[in-house]
């Protein structure tokens, strides 16, 4: 292990239940690197200490004062970059890494991502295939774009992610409902990007997604995780699984597209989450995420081929080419319990672990006393989830199927939220207080213990 000479500030460190596996592992590559991590995160670090060389405590969502906080640690320390796998401080974060000179995914990089209109604008232009397309401000040019482009069409917030928000519209009637909600919704976001709504035409086929590890405008894929959705005519997305040998990866055409799509959004450094559709036209990108995936894909990434995604992040971070080599071969996936109706929880019951017959975890994501709520009026209302693997897709599929029915859940029906009511995160994904308090306003810089 190298003398600590150099920092990584980590911008937003997520839920331990999400995110402890990707700290651990960045904490350890960072420290045989001889650099440290330093959190800058709205809420006190509990479970992230042992795994940091400090922290600061301050409102994250302010992007001016987020950017002066990095400014001051820069001042002390000798910062050598930047992670963020935080869909809302991914913006705020390439700023700051181009600010500081550092590798990032550029400011031309992240607007590409974040901002869905222009990646549909600047995918379009290059002549790569995309859905018809347009954004709407108000319900009637929404009806007009849907009339053009023709039932069913997909209506979504600008900049969101988890699919919230995210509404099928087979027919204008559906179409004024969907507008409204997706309009709702993207207030939840970054400003500039608030009210309105894009509207798409609907892609057919599956969906994959794609993470991958761009270093200086050179895109290679890692893994791939096969996709489940449902609630229609939402879009939630209720389990995923790895294949290391899923024949896609190799792919000329989808491989072709995502190198292509990178370069053409000018993505510099970074790890990034990329959603296709398979079409009958071939593949179509969805979107690109500026960070790696959420909802545990890159971990079962790492169970399914020994890629460990915290190492290739410090890496990549740090403007170095990581090497990467399947390890492992089979497949991983994971399931999320999801309540039948809107309900308070009373009571959880998870099946016990069993490695040696594939069940690799069955974890809580809520407590008794927590409400949670199904698409429009709430979204991603997990219970819990269970992760399995086994030698191929199809066995680690049921495997999960029969995982997930084996959790007992007890609750209390809630009725519908009062029309108007503003949307809010979920309980499951919300980064708090333990004793519940708000989001501090101000630093308090805190060493660690």
């Amino acid at each position: 292990m190298k003398p600590h000479d150099g920092m990584l500030l980590v911008v937003g460190s997520g839920l331990s239940v999400y995110r402890e596996y990707l700290v651990s592992s960045a904490s350890r590559r960072a420290r045989e690197a001889g650099y440290d991590l330093w959190l800058i995160n709205g809420t006190t670090p509990t479970w992230q200490r042992p795994y940091l060389a400090g922290w600061t405590v301050t409102n994250v969502h302010d992007h001016d004062n987020l950017a002066a906080t990095a400014r001051k640690l820069a001042a002390t320390h000798r910062v050598v970059g930047v992670l963020c796998w935080d869909e809302p401080l991914v913006l705020p974060s390439a700023m700051i890494a181009a600010e500081l000179g550092l590798p990032g995914l550029g400011i031309d990089g992240v607007l590409g991502c974040r901002d869905k209109h222009r990646t549909r604008q600047l995918l379009h232009a290059a002549g790569l295939t995309q859905p018809a397309h347009g954004y709407a401000t108000s319900p009637a040019q929404a009806r007009e774009l849907a009339a053009s482009i023709g039932y069913p069409v997909v209506v979504k917030p600008r900049a969101l992610g988890a699919s919230i928000g995210v509404v099928l519209a087979q027919d204008q009637a559906e179409l004024d409902r969907a507008y409204q909600v997706a309009a709702q919704t993207s207030l939840a976001g970054d400003q500039p990007y608030q009210g309105g709504a894009l509207i798409e035409e609907y892609l057919d086929g599956p969906e994959v997604s794609i993470d991958g590890v761009v270093v200086d405008g050179d895109y290679r894929p890692m893994y791939l995780a096969r996709k489940q959705t449902g609630w229609e005519p939402y879009f939630e997305e209720i389990g995923h699984v790895v294949d290391p040998a899923d024949p896609l990866l190799a792919d000329p055409a989808l491989r072709e597209l995502l190198a292509v799509s990178h370069r053409v959004l000018g993505i510099g450094y970074g790890m990034t989450h990329t959603e296709v559709k398979l079409t009958r036209r071939g593949p179509v990108i969805v979107e690109v995420n500026g960070r790696l995936g959420g909802d545990l894909i890159p971990y079962l990434g790492k169970l399914a081929t020994g890629i460990d995604p915290g190492e290739v992040l410090v890496e990549v971070a740090t403007g170095n080419q990581p090497q990467f080599t399947v390890e492992h071969h089979r497949a991983a996936g994971i399931r999320f319990g999801y309540p039948p109706y809107d309900c308070r929880v009373t009571e959880l019951s998870l099946p016990q672990p069993d490695p040696a017959a594939g069940l690799v975890s069955a974890v809580a994501m809520v407590g008794p006393g927590t409400e949670l709520r199904l698409p429009p009026g709430g979204y991603i209302a997990r219970h819990s989830f269970v992760v399995c693997t086994a030698a191929d897709p199809d066995t680690c599929t049921t495997r999960l199927g029969q995982a997930i029915d084996r959790v007992r859940l007890a609750a209390e029906p809630l009725p519908p939220p009062p029309e108007g009511t503003p949307f809010q995160m979920p309980a499951g994904l919300l980064d708090v207080e333990d004793d519940g308090a708000p989001e501090p306003l101000t630093d308090a810089v805190r060493e660690r213990l």
